[in-house]
């Protein structure tokens, strides 16, 4: 079952502002966009942070691994320059302002688990632990829509996230779809299959769907294969072209 909003932001604004960054978050707003994905893993010292990469170079300034640093130093570096001039100084965010930046604004969250090798499970303690206290009013009430969904490609990382916040929604990430999928999501409790939409096929779709699962594509740039994987059941999808794809594409 998919509760959520069918069209998010892909990592805040796409391919219009440095990606995990506040910027990127008002780029999407701009553009009438109040749902995003975005990942998170752990600084040095276990505070969560909003970054894709396990190492510096690429969208933030430095050199080193992302466990080389604190979060307070990680908040220092500039995240902006590598994508633009406007952008200098974008700081890294913290995980836990950036959530209740979200949430202050009504912005729904695929929060994806990205843990550095080896802290699979810490990652998704500390992740779902931060989450459902922040969203902790809505879960007592029911209000699971507006609850952000957990997803990652590590099993570690999600069973540790459903032992520390059983009632937090949960996805698996698969690029494709194995044999054996099936449990795999089950063992983790998990509402809803993401994958890579290049290796999807209506037929599996279908499986997907028929088994019970909420099905959310990754990364979808074009509106003609938007359009085809609504057709097929797709129910939701991230795109980084939130200037070609709104957030009330049809």
């Amino acid at each position: 079952m998919w509760r959520y909003p069918r069209i998010l932001a892909h990592r805040g604004g796409g391919t219009l502002a440095p990606e995990n960054t506040f910027a990127g978050l008002r780029r999407g707003m701009d553009y009438g966009f109040r749902a995003i994905e975005f990942d998170v893993m752990l600084a040095r010292d276990g505070v969560p942070v909003v970054l894709h990469d396990p190492y510096l170079g690429r969208t933030v300034s430095g050199a080193g691994h992302v466990f080389d640093y604190d979060a307070h130093e990680l908040a220092q570096m500039d995240a902006g320059s590598w994508f633009g001039p406007d952008f200098r100084g974008e700081p890294v965010p913290l995980f836990v302002e950036y959530v209740q930046y979200c949430k202050a604004r009504g912005i729904w969250m695929n929060i994806e688990i990205k843990p550095a090798r080896g802290f699979d499970r810490e990652t998704g303690d500390k992740v779902a632990r931060i989450t459902r206290a922040v969203f902790a009013d809505e879960i007592a009430a029911g209000q699971l829509e507006r609850v952000p969904l957990l997803s990652s490609f590590s099993l570690a990382a999600l069973e540790s996230a459903r032992d520390a916040a059983p009632d937090l929604p949960r996805a698996i990430l698969m690029s494709e779809l194995p044999p054996g999928w099936e449990p795999l999501a089950r063992s983790v409790e998990a509402v809803a299959i993401h994958t890579n939409h290049r290796h999807l096929t209506p037929a599996l779709a279908k499986v997907v769907r028929d088994a019970g699962f909420g099905l959310f594509c990754y990364t979808v740039d074009e509106p003609v294969r938007a359009r085809e994987l609504l057709d097929w059941g797709v129910q939701a999808f991230c795109t980084d072209r939130i200037d070609l794809i709104g957030p009330d594409f049809a």
